[in-house]
């Protein structure tokens, strides 16, 4: 029996002047449903959103939530007024017996819920807002963008979170590697029409593209209809005027049609041009330590970076990437080691804080204003590469239009400002690009550019990111920053730092998961596997004293999460050992690998989590026995 949608809109329009933003949109979500609803930015991705909470009345349509159903929204800019701690306000309405539910998210979400709302900076207001939402037990979670401001570590705990839970949810995100893991449904709002497909993220691109192809060729077919048959009104209508008024309306009726098309925006057209050549080689650094207030940042980093290596900087917040980043480009005086420059290096600066930016001032302004560009003042025109430009028609080329010209900074959107400052980058010549958090607020195919265009980048670029795929995408070195002063160089970009780090730790995980097990598993890979269910749910009884207060929780629920995930592999592996089920049930065959893989990839998640913990346990129930 099919379920009864969890969320209903029907004929959804609303307008802002000008076109639609949501153009007769009808949706059903279905609990438990976890999508993803992607879109260009200023597409209307959060106003579907606020409709979808109730937070926005349409011009028309309706929006149905059944009795019970109980929704959660994450504000992008809570209003935190009346609350005197973030803990406060991310309890909401939580009876005192659930409080514990903020502090496992503000433990994973990294942030302290004792911080008064007065001191707390956006980002600890946006993590705060997230673990309201996480803490509400909500029937439909409503996410947007909830990985700005988190770190890798805090995005994967996220991640996991959301993995586990039974609820469903909608996300907002940048993040292809976030959206690729979580979600079974994509939802593309596009010019003010709303998209479905019943599959996750990771095929976006390829349904989008073929859609795109699809509209092109339909325009070029109605142009051309329209073409001839205009034709036909000039040259063949004087002698058959009265019995062709059908054909005549027709045409009108084609004209009208082809007005309604609306031509989707095109990409920003972003390139960057390398300045004279560096020498070959760009920095080395030299047994460099930094420390602020006896906290180590660095001890003893040494690294050589050559012309055209791209090296990304990952790491907690608050590790010190960008003041190691300071240091490598002369910003920040190590205490110790010595950094030394390569000749004729030209430098163009991304700073994740916007700092280049004066809120006051209007984009023209902003743009022209900087004696670094080649031109001071409110002139016209502007130096691009070596040749003047003008500035409407430069900011044109990433995607302003004239009407935002002269209105100051500080009314754009997060996504607007960073293409605002890659425009200021892209101006001149450089060789050394420093990107700090590029990746915030941008939409997927912006970073889609900004990914081509670093490839044809000939200068060197060292980028801080959180973005995994976009990690993976451009560099070609991970200097991992771990704490305790702790960075270490690895070859390649995320992945290939996990699998490197992986490979390291193996010894100790394939010792532990043998002690727990007893014996090594069986099947042609030998793959190690974490101890069966009833030592599982022993142990985390039984040792818990190295463990934080969310972490006992974790251990404690994960021999079930464990459980489910196996019983269902297992099942699943049964019905895809039926050879005749491709050829019969080809759709059945399909959804059945695609669960299969999903839960694999659940318990494969869930079991190394349950090691890590039960190896931190152990380790503090060792260190309380020994002392």
């Amino acid at each position: 029996m099919a379920q009864a949608p969890l969320l209903q809109l029907s004929g959804i329009t609303l307008t802002h002047g000008g076109n639609p933003v949501l153009d007769g949109i009808s949706l059903i979500i279905h609990p438990g449903e976890r999508a993803a609803l992607v879109g260009r930015n200023g597409s209307g991705k959060s106003t579907l959103m606020k409709v979808m909470a109730g937070l926005v009345e349409p011009d028309s349509g309706s929006r149905v939530l059944p009795a019970g159903a109980s929704v959660a929204y994450m504000e992008q800019h809570p209003d935190m007024r009346g609350h005197a701690t973030l803990g406060d306000y991310a309890a909401g309405d939580l009876p005192p017996g659930e409080a514990w539910r903020v502090a496992q998210a503000a433990e994973g979400l990294k942030f302290d819920p004792a911080t008064p709302v007065q001191t707390a900076s956006g980002g600890e207001r946006r993590r705060a807002a997230l673990a309201r939402v996480l803490a509400s037990g909500a029937d439909l979670l409503l996410l947007d963008e909830p990985t700005n401001h988190l770190d890798i570590e805090a995005i994967e705990w996220l991640e996991a979170r959301l993995g586990a839970l039974r609820a469903g949810f909608v996300l907002i995100s940048h993040d292809r590697a976030f959206l690729t893991a979580l979600t079974r449904t994509t939802l593309w709002l596009d010019r003010g029409t709303l998209r479905r497909r019943d599959a996750g993220f990771a095929g976006f691109e390829a349904w989008r593209d073929r859609i795109w192809e699809e509209e092109e060729t339909a325009r070029h077919k109605l142009d051309r209809k329209i073409k001839a048959e205009a034709r036909w009104a000039v040259e063949g209508i004087s002698a058959r005027r009265k019995r062709n008024q059908g054909r005549l309306r027709a045409l009108r009726a084609l004209r009208e049609e082809r007005r309604a098309m609306i031509r989707r925006q095109g990409a920003a057209a972003m390139a960057l041009e390398a300045g004279p050549k560096s020498g070959r080689k760009v920095i080395e650094a030299l047994a460099i330590s930094k420390a602020f207030g006896g906290k180590p940042i660095v001890k003893d980093f040494s690294l050589r970076i050559m012309r055209g290596d791209r090296v990304a900087f990952v790491g907690p917040n608050g590790v010190g990437k960008t003041t190691l980043l300071g240091m490598l480009t002369g910003e920040i005086a190590p205490d110790s080691g010595k950094v030394i420059h390569g000749s004729n290096l030209e430098i163009a600066v991304f700073d994740q804080n916007r700092s280049a930016l004066d809120p006051d001032l209007s984009l023209w302004e902003n743009l022209t204003a900087d004696p670094a560009i080649g031109i001071s003042g409110k002139s016209d025109q502007i130096m691009v590469r070596g040749t003047p430009r003008h500035v409407a028609g430069y900011l044109k080329d990433f995607l302003f239009d004239d009407t935002q010209l002269r209105s100051p900074v500080r009314v754009l959107s997060g996504g607007e400002k960073a293409r605002l400052i890659l425009a200021r980058i892209m101006a001149r010549e450089s060789n050394l690009l420093v990107l700090d958090e590029p990746t915030n607020d941008l939409d997927i195919e912006t970073l889609d550019l900004l990914q081509e265009v670093l490839g044809d980048y000939d200068g060197t670029v060292l980028l801080v990111s959180h973005d995994r795929d976009f990690i993976d995408r451009v560099a070609t070195t991970t200097i991992a920053m771990e704490g305790d002063g702790k960075a270490i160089a690895y070859a390649g970009g995320w992945s290939d730092y996990r699998a490197q780090r992986g490979r390291e730790q193996a010894p100790e995980k394939v010792q532990k998961l043998e002690k727990g097990r007893g014996a090594p598993s069986r099947g042609k890979s030998e793959k190690k596997r974490a101890p069966a269910r009833g030592a599982r749910e022993e142990s985390a009884g039984r040792k818990q004293s190295g463990l934080t207060f969310t972490e006992r929780h974790r251990l404690e629920a994960l021999p079930a999460e464990i459980a489910r995930p196996e019983a269902e592999t297992a099942k699943l592996s049964d019905l895809l050992a039926d050879p005749g089920l491709f050829s019969r049930e080809p759709v059945k065959f399909a959804k059945a690998s695609e669960m299969l893989s999903a839960r694999q990839a659940a318990l494969q998640a869930a079991e190394e989590e349950w090691l890590r913990l039960e190896e931190k346990a152990e380790a503090g129930g060792a260190e309380s026995g020994g002392g």
